[in-house]
């Protein structure tokens, strides 16, 4: 049996909070997500620091960076200077990635951890969650305030953000969702800064 796969974004959250979001929502495993696991302005949300108060509340920890995250260390993933969520899919690592929290959620209640509060403006639901949908049936963002929005809610809204709010005569929801996906994945991918010479 597949339980839900949930996401949250650690976002500016005091330690105590973060850990009772998780607890609100049973969940048993955190998968960070994120490429480099720490932050100056949040120490709490360093890994080392992380993993540990999450293993004081009885929370497990797997650091899936290298597998799912945004900011890559294959050239081959970016045009420009930026990233490109099509080619971070198509690498085998990733692949991998997905199957490990395929097999995770067979077994517990899963959370992907990202930085960011808003799922539309993070990698685990532009990216990550986008290849994960078909395979998991019921993916839940957990929000600030500790409320719940299912993937086909979090879609919905990722729509009307770009004026898709319907199928048209040529294009399909499917199609449209693809094209909403592609648009965002744009705006919010990780774009490495230009040093500029002298």
């Amino acid at each position: 049996m597949m339980h839900p796969l949930f996401t949250i974004g650690h976002s500016d959250h005091d330690h105590q909070h973060f850990i009772d979001l998780l607890k609100a929502h049973s969940i048993q495993a955190v998968a960070d997500v994120r490429s480099s696991p720490f932050s100056r302005r949040l120490p709490q949300f360093n890994q080392t620091s992380l993993r540990d108060s999450l293993r004081q509340s009885g929370i497990k920890y797997v650091f899936l960076g290298r597998e799912l995250g945004a900011r890559r260390s294959e050239p081959e993933c970016y045009v420009d200077g930026q990233a490109q969520y099509d080619r971070i899919a198509n690498l085998p690592v990733f692949k991998d990635g997905l199957q490990r929290l395929i097999e995770g959620a067979s077994l517990m209640r899963v959370a992907l951890l990202c930085a960011e509060k808003e799922p539309l403006e993070c990698h685990r639901c532009i990216l990550v969650c986008r290849h994960l949908k078909t395979m998991v049936p019921d993916i839940r963002h957990i929000l600030g305030d500790g409320s719940l929005e299912n993937h086909e809610q979090t879609e919905e809204r990722l729509l009307r953000e770009f004026g898709l709010v319907s199928t048209d005569l040529f294009h399909s929801k499917a199609e449209m969702l693809d094209a909403a996906y592609d648009r965002q994945g744009k705006r919010i991918a990780y774009k490495e800064e230009t040093v500029l010479q002298p």
